[in-house]
C-alpha cells in the first residue's frame, strides 16, 4: 500500500501533537518489505526442476536426455516467475525468517535515524513492515526503564490487526495516539525541544 502525501502529513501532525506532551522523541518508519526474498522462489523453482526426472518415471512419458534437460530449464524459469508474485512468495517465506528480517531492519533504522543520540535516551521508534505484517516499537534507555515491553505489545497487536485489514494510516494514527498516552504519563514534557524530524520515514 502506498501512503499519499496527505496521509503522511496526517501522521507527521499526529507525531507533533504527541511530542507537545512528552520529552520523548517519536520517529515512525514504514517499509513495504524488509527483504526482497527472491532467493526463496528461486530455491523452490530449482527444487521442482530437479524433481522432474523422478516425477517422469511415474508417467507414460519418455524423454531423452536433451528433452528432459530443456524441460527442466523451462520449469525452472516458469516457476521462478510465478513464485515471485508477492502474494505467493510471502507464503513461502517462513514466519521466523520474515520476522527476523523485519526486526533487523527495525534496529538498523533505530540507529540510522539517530534515536540512540537523543537527550537522556528518550528516543522511540515505531517501525512497520507491511508485507511481513510486522510492527516493532523500540525505546531507548530513558523510556524502556519506564514502560515495559508488555505495555508496548498491546499497541503492537492492535497495529498488526490494522495492517492485515489494509488500514495502514489508521494503524499509525491509533498507535501514535496510544504511544502518546503512555509517554505523557511516564515521560511528561519538561522542556520544549524537537531533536528529530516528525515526518514518516518511508523505505521504498
Amino acid at each position: 500500500m502506498r501512503l499519499n502525501e496527505a496521509q503522511r502529513k496526517n501522521i507527521a501532525t499526529a507525531i507533533s501533537q504527541v511530542e507537545k506532551m512528552t520529552d520523548a522523541e517519536l520517529v515512525t518508519v514504514f517499509a513495504h518489505r524488509a527483504d526482497n526474498y527472491y532467493y526463496i522462489p528461486t530455491l523452490w523453482a530449482a527444487l521442482i526442476a530437479l524433481l522432474l526426472p523422478l516425477l517422469i518415471r511415474f508417467t507414460p512419458l519418455w524423454l531423452d536426455a536433451d528433452d528432459l534437460f530443456a524441460l527442466q530449464w523451462i520449469l525452472f524459469f516458469v516457476f521462478a516467475a510465478i513464485l515471485r508474485i508477492p502474494a505467493i512468495m510471502m507464503k513461502l517465506v517462513p514466519r521466523q525468517l520474515r520476522y527476523q528480517r523485519a526486526s533487523n531492519l527495525a534496529y538498523r533504522q533505530f540507529l540510522e535515524n539517530n534515536l540512540h543520540h537523543t537527550k537522556n535516551g528518550m528516543g522511540v521508534l515505531v517501525f512497520v513492515s507491511e508485507a511481513e505484517h510486522y510492527v516493532e516499537i523500540i525505546a531507548d534507555k530513558g523510556i524502556s526503564e519506564q514502560i515495559s515491553n508488555k505495555q508496548w505489545q498491546v499497541l503492537i497487536d492492535d497495529f498488526v490487526k490494522d495492517i492485515k485489514a489494509g488500514k495502514i494510516e489508521q494503524g499509525f494514527l491509533t498507535c501514535i495516539s496510544n504511544c502518546g498516552d503512555l509517554l505523557k504519563q511516564y515521560a511528561p514534557l519538561s522542556e520544549e525541544k524537537n531533536e528529530l524530524p516528525n515526518r514518516l520515514v518511508v523505505l521504498e
